[in-house]
């Protein structure tokens, strides 16, 4: 896992309760109950998880903060020196409290002191266990030359053994595969109806995917394993990012789950009031014209809009717009021309 603090995005100085402030913030927002179709969610909301079951307990923070275990909770050799010096050892030729504890943990003793096994590396010390502890997992045959004392053939393996100290025993995983990126363009009714849709992606050929709910117009969604090969064995394909695009509709516009119709009334439906039929995406809802209604009015039809992240639909907007006869009418302008005379009212 990487660094604890980067995971939560807080500095070391970070009291405890700004912790679980960052924790409870990037756990809501990764949830994956928030992200049923965000495979990487799941994957951040584990490591954040992770990171304040460390961070969270004051004992396994003062530890790793000490370098005595890494950023997963396994013990690390930071520190140890068994020579003396150091951040854990004493100045040399003294009791090095580093290096006696690997011996008190096999033993339950210090070489050099008192009690059961004491000296002479004797007295129950396990030395192919403290050597697997020291050198990642090294044991007897490791060569000859290191010196009197010491386990037999233990000198010459240092070299090969050495580097291991204080490195992880997990192997590294084969390289991921790289993503590959596709649009696709989808009808407003696609998007309302849930259907699975067709997308070319390269080299994977068309797929068919049903689309997420509360998908809006321009947001990448991630098609898990749909990439490219991964370049070495055992190693994962890469993931497909697709851009998902709304399609122009002739009579309705999208903004977020809320959808916008334009709709025509006569003049006489604006003054006196009318019952007219409105098409929406899943059929035609009768709207109530109220009397005086101004061109422009805006009418909300609730809930026939497009599906939300949350399951609940966003509202259809209907405008009304007083359109005149084309060619006109004689009555109406004779109307028109008395109240012109009259002054019957004004707008400016």
């Amino acid at each position: 896992m990487r660094d604890p603090y980067t995971v939560l995005g807080v500095p070391k100085s970070a009291d405890s309760a700004a912790v679980k402030s960052a924790y409870r913030k990037l756990a809501k927002k990764y949830h994956p109950d928030q992200n049923p179709d965000d495979p990487r969610a799941k994957e951040r909301f584990s490591e954040v998880s992770a990171a304040y079951e460390l961070l969270g307990d004051s004992d396994k923070r003062k530890a790793f903060d000490r370098g005595e275990i890494d950023a997963d909770g396994n013990p690390t050799m930071a520190g140890f020196n068994p020579f003396g010096g150091g951040p854990r050892g004493r100045a040399q030729g003294g009791p090095n409290p580093g290096f006696d504890d690997l011996f008190a943990q096999f033993g339950g003793g210090r070489p050099g002191g008192s009690g059961p096994g004491a000296a002479g590396f004797s007295g129950g010390i396990n030395t192919e266990d403290l050597l697997k502890s020291m050198f990642g997992g090294a044991g007897p045959g490791m060569g000859a030359g290191m010196g009197g004392g010491m386990h037999p053939g233990m000198g010459a393996g240092m070299g090969s053994g050495r580097h291991q100290a204080g490195a992880s025993s997990r192997s590294a995983r084969p390289a991921k595969g790289a993503d590959v990126q596709a649009s696709v363009k989808v009808s407003l009714e696609e998007v309302l109806s849930a259907d699975k849709v067709a997308i070319s992606l390269p080299g994977s050929g068309t797929v068919r995917i049903a689309l997420p709910k509360g998908v809006t117009d321009g947001q990448t969604i991630r098609l898990k394993g749909k990439g490219k090969a991964s370049p070495q064995p055992g190693g994962t394909p890469g993931d497909g990012m697709v851009t998902i695009t709304f399609a122009a509709h002739p009579d309705i516009k999208a903004e977020g789950a809320t959808l916008i119709r334009d709709v025509p009334i006569t003049l006489d439906e604006a003054v006196l009031g009318a019952r007219i039929e409105v098409p929406t995406l899943d059929g035609t809802v009768a709207l109530n014209v109220p009397k005086n209604a101004p061109s422009g009015r805006m009418m909300r039809l609730k809930e026939r809009g497009l599906p939300t992240a949350s399951g609940k639909r966003g509202d259809f907007l209907v405008r009304l717009l007083i359109r005149l006869p084309e060619e006109g009418d004689g009555a109406l302008e004779a109307l028109m021309r008395r109240w012109r005379s009259d002054g019957r009212y004004t707008v400016r």
